[in-house]
């Protein structure tokens, strides 16, 4: 199977129709080692529209494609949810932002803690958000 049609195929099981623009910024995701902003993802893309990759983020959320982490830094992140088939609470991982490259980083094997809520909440979404210097931006700071 060709690469695009991987993306396709996934973007298909999320009943996400697969244009050429949402096979770009998937596959765009896909390859980064971090959660990209809206601003980073159009650099990316560079022949992509900012309201272009706005909505399609927008549709990808709507769909379960992505979840998105507010870091602190005033933008939403945004990452591929890690099952293809679903996107829920036990998927969310700790997020590190780097306050020196504004980098937010994924760490799937750090689990989030479990949160006991009082009866009648419910919840829907976890953001665990781990601050200070990567690995790269302390190694230059020696």
């Amino acid at each position: 199977m060709k690469t695009n049609e991987i993306y396709a195929v996934r973007l298909e099981k999320k009943g996400v129709k697969p244009t050429a623009v949402r096979i770009l910024v998937l596959k765009a995701m896909l390859e980064s080692p971090c959660a990209l902003s809206l601003i980073e993802l159009e650099t990316l893309l560079g022949t992509v529209n900012r309201s272009t990759i706005f909505r399609t983020l927008n549709h990808f959320l709507a769909h379960h494609v992505v979840h998105d982490i507010e870091d602190g830094s005033g933008s939403l992140k945004y990452e591929v949810c890690p099952d293809e088939d679903t996107c829920t609470v036990d998927d969310m991982h700790t997020h590190f932002y780097c306050e020196v490259c504004h980098r937010t980083f994924c760490f799937p094997s750090i689990h989030i803690p479990v949160v006991d809520l009082p009866e009648g909440f419910r919840l829907h979404s976890i953001n665990y958000m781990v601050k200070g210097v990567c690995r790269e931006c302390a190694a230059r700071m020696k």
